[in-house]
């Protein structure tokens, strides 16, 4: 089964990489990933200034992760004297170095890197949402490299579509969609008080709760500029959802918050299920994958639920959920017609996939 694929000259054994965070931020962290198979290395964020980060930083629940952990807190100097010399001795797979934010951080920090980068990450997490100066700031790394450029879009920025255009128009090569969500807050009731958060009482949210986003940003993106690269980021934890980002338009992927809440050895279990993922679901090759792209039907009439007897396990779960109280239980579950709305909650929440809508 070939996993590979290749983008902007740049060629990976496989579509998963790390995405910038805590776990990439040192040169012990780098090679771990690398024995981890990832197809590329993703650098965490350098910038001129050390970031004053509160303690604690990171939570995590069950489908996602709140942080104010901010970008390296090891110095650029670190980076480009030690980290980064080191680790090339035995590059032997793309390198992405994740930079941010201002244009002046640009022109400052790209000519120190451009030694090490295959490519360029760009956050524009703090830089806020004017478009104009986001082209200035892809300007000014372009002065300096022919290397690709990938800015990182975050989910306040209003219209993704007009911001892939902006950075087309500037020397982009790609975006990559998206970064964390916010602001968000973390709230201890019993202590009354707010806890994880920065001076202003935000933190940001990432990992597998905000996977719709980043799905309906990256296929935004792609419908309106199909020839830029597009690296999906936001809620991936298993080898369904890297195909599923892969459909919607993406090159490659990364993740970072699964990892942290199920463990760091996920992202070899990824790539290993990959294969029995591309089976599964009639792929030979994570290119055909990408070049397949999505049916979009919408239905506006449907059939009322069909119950699977032999499925069913009496949970009356549908009942309780149903917001039209169109299901009974008279011995068995049972459907009103007259009441039903087709909405299709109870056939995306049954546990035992009981009931579905009838085909054709």
């Amino acid at each position: 089964m070939n996993l590979s694929t290749r983008f902007d000259g740049l060629e990976f054994k496989n579509p998963l990489m790390p995405a910038a965070g805590p776990l990439n931020g040192d040169l012990e962290k780098l090679r771990f990933l690398v024995g981890q198979d990832c197809g590329g290395i993703v650098t965490k964020t350098i910038s001129k200034e050390l970031p004053n980060i509160p303690k604690p930083c990171i939570y995590g629940d069950g489908t996602f992760i709140m942080n104010s952990e901010l970008w390296s807190e090891l110095s650029y100097k670190t980076w480009i004297d030690d980290i980064l010399p080191e680790y090339i001795k035995t590059k032997d797979r793309p390198l992405i170095i994740s930079l941010g934010y201002t244009k002046e951080d640009m022109d400052f920090l790209v000519p120190k890197v451009e030694c090490f980068a295959d490519a360029y990450e760009i956050s524009t997490h703090y830089v806020g949402t004017d478009l104009k100066v986001i082209k200035e700031t892809v300007r000014t790394i372009r002065s300096h490299t022919t290397k690709p450029i990938y800015m990182k879009i975050s989910p306040h920025i209003p219209n993704p579509e007009a911001f892939a255009r902006a950075i087309k128009e500037a020397g982009a090569n790609g975006v990559v969609a998206i970064n964390s969500l916010g602001p968000t807050m973390k709230i201890d009731l019993k202590e009354r008080k707010i806890i994880y958060g920065n001076e202003k009482g935000f933190v940001w949210t990432s990992g597998p709760a905000i996977k719709p986003i980043a799905l309906a940003t990256v296929y935004k993106i792609k419908q309106a500029e199909p020839s830029l690269t597009v690296i999906g980021v936001g809620g991936i934890k298993n080898a369904d959802d890297v195909l599923e980002f892969l459909l919607a338009g993406a090159s490659a992927v990364q993740m970072l918050s699964a990892a942290l809440l199920q463990g760091k050895d996920l992202y070899s279990k990824i790539i290993k299920n990959l294969p029995k993922a591309l089976d599964k679901y009639g792929f030979k090759s994570i290119e055909e994958v990408i070049n397949q792209g999505l049916r979009k039907e919408v239905v506006y009439k449907q059939s009322l639920p069909i119950l699977n007897r032999e499925k069913c396990i009496d949970c009356l779960l549908c009942q309780k959920i149903c917001p039209y109280f169109a299901i009974d239980y008279p011995g068995v579950i049972t459907f009103n017609e007259a009441k039903c709305f087709e909405c299709g909650l109870c056939i995306a929440k049954c546990p035992t996939g009981a009931i579905s809508f009838k085909k054709g």
